[in-house]
């Protein structure tokens, strides 16, 4: 197995998993919509100011898992954080060390980084992450609630 950077030659191998993550989600109730092409990736992943990071893992040559984060700052502990927008292991490559690989090579990132805490949000009804993240040693935090305010005409107003 080998850990790296992601690259833009990595777009159709993160949408084939993408898209498998999309499809698990749904099995498990999520109406959001599946990720039909890539563009989003090259878009907003690369460039001058690129909106989020990513890290893939191989096994034969072959992305088999992946995820996507960024920088933050936590103004309670006074120190940068990294969030975790993305992780994904394909189905029959998961129990074999590859996620536990990725997350600890994005706290590597985030101690470098000067980084106090990895931060992310797992859907409630995805049980088999939530213990996965158990196992790694992540809890959940039970006094803060994520917030969401769409950006809309209205809400700008």
């Amino acid at each position: 197995m080998n850990i790296r950077e992601a690259k833009r030659e990595d777009a159709d191998a993160i949408g084939i998993l993408e898209r498998e993550f999309g499809e698990y989600l749904r099995e498990l109730g999520s109406t959001t919509e599946i990720i039909s092409n890539m563009d989003w990736y090259l878009r907003d992943g690369f460039g001058d100011n690129p909106a989020f990071y990513g890290l893939v893992a191989e096994v034969n040559n072959k992305v088999v898992g992946y995820t996507l984060y960024h920088s933050g700052y936590d103004v309670d502990s006074l120190s940068r954080v990294l969030y975790v927008i993305d992780l994904f292991v394909h189905s029959d490559y998961r129990r074999q060390g590859i996620g536990r690989s990725l997350m600890e090579r994005l706290s590597e990132i985030c101690i470098q980084q000067g980084g106090k805490y990895l931060v992310w949000e797992v859907w409630a009804r995805n049980k088999i992450a939530i213990e996965f993240y158990k196992r790694i040693g992540a809890h959940r935090d039970k006094e803060m609630m994520i917030m969401v305010l769409p950006m809309t005409k209205k809400s700008t107003e």
